[in-house]
């Protein structure tokens, strides 16, 4: 029998991104870096999808439970690390700061909607910097111009053809991008090379 302690180091939680992304700098090495990479390995992410004709009561809920708010079709209401993201009609992907905020959420919406955790099953990654809408750009089946998406917008779309959900969190521009956990070293190959010629920075995200 294996003992308690080979067990714990056996099992110990494994980034999305293990394997495939490294910390620090990458890329063209000359002057500041103009894209920077955060790894959000510490959030916890969940899909919500309505009852039929139970939208407003889910709204009311949401907001007495979590002080959340469900946001319009491609949109994305936030305050701070946590919220709701619209993924499609009647559905949204809820993210809290860490897995254990949104603890009680299920129930909270009993009746009005299914919950399906997602914090295992997406890989999330934060890009900022001068240079974020020019490098995504070269990839993004969307328009990223301003007049087109700005704060708040929200996307289901494709990344060199891998499916992802795209947020714009401010005018900086800063992004959040989250695709299916089982494409995030594809995904993270056009990214790091998308990313090469601003030069670019690879960081942690809080908690890790």
């Amino acid at each position: 029998m294996v003992g308690a302690e080979k067990l714990e180091s056996i099992w110990k939680p494994r980034s999305a991104w293990a394997g495939y992304a490294r910390a620090g700098r990458h890329g063209r090495t000359g002057g500041e870096a103009g894209i920077t990479l955060t790894l959000r390995d510490e959030v916890g992410l969940a899909t919500l999808i309505v009852a039929d004709g139970k939208e407003a009561a889910l709204d009311r809920a949401l907001e007495a439970s979590h002080g959340w708010s469900l946001p319009e079709a491609g949109r994305a209401a936030l305050a701070g690390e946590e919220g709701l993201i619209w993924s499609g009609p009647g559905q949204w992907l809820a993210i809290a700061g860490t897995r254990r905020r949104l603890d009680g959420l299920a129930d909270a919406v009993t009746g009005l909607a299914s919950v399906t955790d997602q914090s295992d099953g997406r890989a999330l990654v934060r890009v900022s910097g001068p240079c974020a809408r020019e490098m995504l750009s070269k990839g993004v089946a969307i328009d990223l111009h301003p007049r087109a998406f700005r704060a708040g917008s929200a996307a289901v779309t494709s990344i060199a053809h891998i499916g992802a959900q795209l947020w714009q969190r401010d005018d900086a521009p800063t992004y959040d991008l989250a695709v299916a956990r089982s494409f995030a070293g594809s995904f993270w190959s056009w990214l790091s090379h998308a990313a090469a010629e601003f030069g670019y920075g690879v960081e942690h995200g809080p908690g890790r």
